[in-house]
């Protein structure tokens, strides 16, 4: 089977991208991770903000790790309580979500979510994907090729799964 195939892809928003990034890309079964914008209005960079969360849009290999297990790790950089902020990030964009265009992806998260104690105070999104819009250059997998820019993250947890 074609290995583009064989993958799928959701989006995750964990406030700034940078650290997202930075951590999803680790993951074992991770084969692609690009940074962007979630279901904004406009499907440009340019002009006012339209609503967007930041996101990594995320290939993984279903047969390595699945929605649940992703879900999981996306837990392990948020706080998955805090509405609009995640560190000294505040605003709508660095809200906290998982985006798919697969109802099964949204299904398996919403069912993730649900099956945690503290289900009534999860503010993380679950929505389809309405629209995507790749981030500019320079956010691209900033904190590998920018060292002197950093992230709330901790160095050992944004590294905790490299190979």
């Amino acid at each position: 089977m074609d290995a583009e195939r064989a993958t799928q892809e959701l989006h995750l928003a964990g406030g700034c991208l940078w650290g997202v990034q930075a951590f999803v890309s680790t993951l074992h079964g991770v084969t692609f991770t690009e940074a962007g914008r979630a279901n904004g209005t406009s499907r440009h960079l340019d002009g006012e903000y339209d609503g967007y969360a930041e996101c990594v849009r995320t290939r993984f290999d279903p047969a390595v790790i699945g929605v649940t297990q992703l879900m999981a790790h996306l837990f392990e950089i948020i706080d998955p309580y805090s509405r609009n902020k995640q560190g000294p990030d505040v605003g709508e964009k660095y809200r906290t979500g998982l985006y798919s265009r697969d109802p099964a992806h949204l299904a398996a998260a919403r069912a993730f979510i649900t099956a945690r104690d503290d289900a009534a105070l999860i503010a993380v999104e679950v929505l389809p994907l309405a629209n995507y819009v790749r981030s500019a250059e320079e956010h691209h997998h900033r904190l590998a090729r920018s060292r002197e820019d950093s992230c709330h993250l901790p160095e050992e947890l944004l590294t905790r799964y490299r190979r």
